[in-house]
């Protein structure tokens, strides 16, 4: 479809002027077109030639002379013969899908963002649409059965976004379920309750959790039992969150005082604690968030103080 036939269609419903066009196509939902300048002058043009329309300039005192476009008889004869043909298949070309079919590369987190903002940008489309419909902004209402077609259109608009947010958060709402299922297989934990007290048990993991994505993939199985407590046995971590010079425990800590997690790592003495990650445990040993001890009692006793 091209912009002539939304013209043709404004015109037969009022004479208007190319800038009161232009306006119109700015602030309407159903004619899609940018509205600029070129586009439809250049559609004026061509349709004066065609005689689908014709123009008037009328001479004002106070302000400039305008040019008036009326739709002439050929012209309504052209729009009904196209407003009767055959409808075309909605086109989908939805930029995010494009964005999302790549999105593979990235981490849970920074997919679960992405959804967010554009869940967030549809939720803004919405109440604009809303506010269209609220405002009643200019349409034609030359009878019941045109305002019902209008209205019926704004609905469709609406339900639209409305799909689009349905789905969106459908797909979030999976990838996190999905998510759950994979770190289950992962992580080998339990959930455990002591005195109305709930804590993760990560006993080991089939990939050891070296990396800031694995610390992240805990923290998020964390929120998902609506825990911040964290036991976690050696078993579970990589060699290197063993060696400081790798700078891999001190992340970890990091990570877990930002989102507020109570962390205690369980590494027996006859195993590794010893050396520099020795020192270490003495020193973390004195804050509230992070502790390393040799034995689960301790652990659990720390933990749930």
């Amino acid at each position: 479809m091209s912009i002539k036939f939304a013209i043709l269609g404004m015109l037969s419903w009022k004479a208007s002027t190319g800038y009161e066009l232009k306006k119109i196509f700015e602030e309407s939902s159903i004619l899609y077109w940018s509205g600029n300048n070129n586009q439809i002058y250049k559609a004026l043009s061509q349709m004066l030639d065609e005689e689908l329309v014709k123009s008037e300039v009328v001479h004002q005192d106070s302000s400039p002379s305008k040019k008036i476009y009326t739709i002439t008889e050929e012209g309504l004869n052209e729009l009904k013969e196209w407003v009767i043909s055959s409808p075309e298949a909605p086109e989908i070309k939805k930029t995010f899908l494009v964005q999302l079919a790549w999105s593979n590369m990235l981490s849970d987190q920074e997919l679960n963002t992405l959804l967010i903002r554009y869940e967030n940008e549809l939720k803004n489309q919405l109440m604009m649409e809303q506010e269209k419909i609220r405002r009643r902004l200019p349409s034609p209402n030359r009878s019941s059965r045109e305002s019902f077609i209008w209205n019926m259109i704004s609905e469709n608009i609406i339900s639209t976004y409305n799909n689009e947010l349905n789905w969106v958060r459908e797909t979030r709402q999976k990838l996190l379920e999905n998510q759950i299922i994979e770190e289950k297989e992962k992580m080998n934990y339990q959930i455990r309750e002591i005195e109305n007290k709930k804590y993760i048990e990560l006993i080991s993991s089939t990939e050891p959790l070296s990396t800031e994505n694995d610390l992240l993939d805990l923290i998020a199985l964390s929120w998902e039992q609506e825990t911040s407590l964290l036991m976690i046995h050696h078993t579970a971590l990589a060699q290197d969150f063993f060696k400081l010079k790798t700078r891999v425990a001190g992340n970890f800590i990091q990570k877990f005082t930002n989102y507020n997690i109570k962390a205690v790592v369980i590494i027996p003495q006859e195993t590794i604690l010893k050396g520099k990650i020795k020192e270490m445990a003495t020193e973390t040993n004195k804050g509230n968030h992070f502790r390393i001890y040799e034995s689960k009692e301790e652990a659990e006793r720390w933990l749930l103080t």
